[in-house]
């Protein structure tokens, strides 16, 4: 039978729980929220139980709002609503805040490292996306202040494969932006608009050629990259890529829609709702790459006795799933194949 299996909750933290973040090898789960305090769970050494390994504390001054490994799995950045992000790397053996990024006006929502592991990028309330350069000093220089969006700018993430970054906002849309090689000028280069209320976050499948994104108007939308010349005859008016929305997941969620996770192994998309559940979603044996279908294939009731905020799928173990809820707790889940 197809569906979710609870693992394990992991308790520890003091409120809500805003996000979770899986170490590139998989190992390791970075969880942060209100009590102002990240925790590393990892296994037992001799065992399959999941436990806590570490507490990084006196990084911020207010709530953390997200967490995210680079891809050498050998730094971890924290957004926080003290508006300051936080650099964590393990160089001393323990893992210690090295760096703090300022300049956001206010609350930092969400942060996110490059493929190359070179750039970083912040957003914030304050409407503006930053990218952020990493010299090899582990200092950190902003190389651009993008000034695209005309709301809260809610979550910022790389492209799977290219430095091409994205960004979702209060303002109900997706934006895509690249650097312009003959400036050095960070340029939007599309704007994504189908959705009718608030973009909480996105996810892109492991090619980079599709995102999934998820809305305060309780939609997933599935959008797919056509590129100049393309063979379905899409049009492109520049040498950009276009993006089209080619599938709208809708009457399946009942409240806002925080988070979502496209897994890179399985290729399952899980969604966190702000109704207590969580559910995945798998793409349908014949579909249409352009018009595709997905159906839901695992539903998890009262996943969380509170709203859902953050679901992340392990990059290296097939179908494990971790989730974080304002109801204090990390869970694991296990998604098993018929």
């Amino acid at each position: 039978m197809e569906g979710l299996e609870f693992v394990q909750a992991l308790c520890g933290h003091i409120g809500r729980v805003w996000n979770v973040s899986w170490h590139p090898q998989g190992n390791l789960l970075a969880s942060c929220g209100e009590d102002k305090i990240i925790r590393l769970w990892g296994k037992e050494t001799f065992g399959k139980k999941w436990v806590a390994k570490t507490m990084l504390t006196d990084g911020h001054q207010r709530t953390i709002r997200q967490v995210s490994w680079s891809p050498c799995g050998n730094y971890l950045a924290s957004a926080s609503f003290d508006a300051t992000t936080a650099i964590w790397d393990k160089k001393s053996g323990e893992f210690e805040c090295n760096a703090t990024l300022e300049g956001h006006e206010n609350e930092v929502k969400s942060v996110a490292w490059s493929k190359s592991g070179q750039l970083l990028s912040t957003c914030s309330r304050d409407k503006t996306v930053w990218v952020w350069d990493k010299a090899d000093d582990d200092e950190y220089e902003c190389s651009a202040v993008i000034n695209a969006h005309t709301q809260d700018v809610k979550k910022v993430l790389w492209h799977p494969l290219e430095d091409i970054l994205v960004s979702t906002s209060y303002d109900n849309s997706v934006k895509i932006f690249k650097e312009d090689p003959v400036d050095n000028d960070w340029i939007c280069v599309a704007t994504l608009s189908s959705h009718t209320s608030t973009v909480w976050s996105a996810a892109f499948d492991k090619t980079g050629k599709r995102l999934a994104t998820c809305s305060d108007d309780c939609t997933v939308k599935i959008w797919q990259e056509y590129l100049p010349g393309n063979s379905v005859g899409i049009a492109t008016s520049t040498n950009e890529p276009v993006w089209k929305c080619v599938c709208t997941l809708s009457g399946y969620h009942t409240r806002t829609i925080y988070d979502i996770s496209w897994c890179h192994t399985t290729d399952l998309i899980a969604t966190a709702c702000g109704d207590d559940v969580i559910r995945v979603f798998k793409e349908d044996r014949d579909s249409n790459i352009n018009e595709p279908s997905f159906s839901l294939v695992a539903t998890c009731d009262r996943a969380h006795s509170q709203d859902v905020n953050s679901v992340a799928w392990n990059p290296v173990v097939p179908g494990l799933l971790a989730s974080a809820s304002d109801d204090g707790a990390v869970k694991l889940w296990q998604f098993n194949e018929i």
